[in-house]
């Protein structure tokens, strides 16, 4: 019957009338006597009637049912409004540029960050989009005739089922002008200091022979000295060759385990012990330079060992996994040694610092440099009196 009244005032008003004559049929039927049969046709008026009032409620409880989502909706939407604005407001605050890019290179968001370093309308260089998920890359733009150098990463992720990159810039052209500077003035120094110590004494040498020269012994002495400065200098000079002109590394597979047992050959002392948990550990690098960098650490783990009573000094690798095809491997040198004063710590890898009476400081930094040509690091950490540990890390 329904399927026929569609309008609702039809539909209670045929509701109605068929209520009014079973009413009607019931009282005739209980006049007749027909007790059971006015029992049912009065049952299903009343059904009906139920039926009715719900009918009457239905429109009440769908407006309810309406301004309740309607409200959860309008809440819903300011909490998420004043979630946007929050994390925008952050993001403006980084220093770090921001932006979002769909997968054709339309730039669809930035921060102020980056609207103040690229312009409101940035033209990104095409390879910036090579770069894979994790990686980051320094890269050169130019806005207003001027460059810049920025570290460069980008990431995937997927909004409103749409592919999306996120890429952040960080302006690093002033800090590696800073870091450029202040190695140059290090570098600079040390080089002033070493010719200074070798000129010195030849000019004083040199003005003492003017005025002595008739004084045989005087002068052989002061030849000798000359010669004994001018061979440091000479091999001082020699030692900036060869940090300047390390090759680069040539990568193979390396067994840690095989290169600690050659290492092991070379320093038979009992005080010095090697430790790899992992047996089938292997590095990628070259051989002949990781092998003198761990020369280089031992012997001055041994000189620093040199008056303790009881000497230890310990080296060990250890691998962590990062993905299944990846892993990082940290060997160590550990040694009960006096340590390191904190002043001396932060210059240790600087070209020719050195405390030692005939060191040359060029050990350190070379281990510093190998380790950089690997994709890795080196990092030092000393307490004084407790010893030192140096640690080289790989990416394998």
């Amino acid at each position: 019957m329904r399927k026929f009244l569609v309008h609702p005032f039809l539909e209670q008003m045929s509701y109605l009338c068929l209520i009014a004559a079973l009413l009607a049929l019931t009282l005739f039927l209980g006049q007749e006597r027909f007790w059971f049969s006015a029992l049912v046709t009065f049952l299903v008026a009343v059904g009906l009637g139920v039926h009715l009032y719900h009918i009457q409620l239905r429109p009440w409880r769908q407006l309810e049912r309406l301004r309740t989502s309607e409200r959860a909706y309008r809440s819903r939407r300011l909490e998420e409004e004043v979630k946007r604005q929050y994390y925008e407001t952050l993001l403006d605050k980084v220093d770090t540029a921001l932006l979002v890019t769909n997968m054709e290179g339309v730039v669809e968001w930035m921060n102020r960050a980056a609207i103040t370093q690229l312009g409101h309308e940035p033209t990104l260089p095409p390879q910036l989009f090579d770069l894979q998920a994790g990686e980051t890359r320094v890269m050169r733009f130019e806005r207003n005739n001027t460059v810049q150098e920025m570290a460069v990463s980008s990431s995937l992720f997927v909004a409103l089922r749409v592919e999306r990159r996120l890429i952040s810039l960080k302006n690093i052209h002033s800090v590696l002008e800073r870091n450029e500077m202040e190695a140059w003035q290090k570098l600079i120094s040390v080089l002033t200091h070493e010719i200074m110590n070798s000129i010195t004494p030849i000019i004083s040498l040199s003005e003492t022979l003017s005025e002595e020269g008739k004084d045989y012994a005087v002068t052989r002495q002061a030849i000798q000295v000359i010669h004994r400065r001018g061979k440091g200098l000479l091999d001082f000079v020699e030692n900036y060759r060869r940090f300047t002109r390390l090759p680069p590394p040539q990568l193979a597979d390396v067994s840690v385990s095989r290169l600690f047992d050659d290492l092991r050959k070379l320093f038979p002392q009992r005080s010095i012990r090697f430790i790899s948990p992992m047996p089938d550990g292997v590095i990628r690098a070259d051989r002949g330079q990781v092998e003198q960098t761990l020369i280089n650490l031992l012997k001055n783990a041994l000189e620093a060992t040199a008056h303790q009573a009881k000497a230890d000094i310990e080296v060990k690798a250890l691998f962590s996994p990062i993905s299944t095809a990846m892993y990082h491997c940290v060997v160590s040198v550990t040694d009960n040694g006096p340590g390191i004063p904190p002043e001396v710590l932060e210059q240790i890898f600087v070209p020719f610092f050195t405390t030692k009476p005939t060191g040359s400081g060029i050990g350190l930094s070379l281990c510093k440099q190998v380790m950089s040509l690997h994709g890795g690091g080196i990092s030092v950490h000393s307490e004084e009196g407790r010893g030192s540990c140096f640690k080289l890390r790989f990416v394998r």
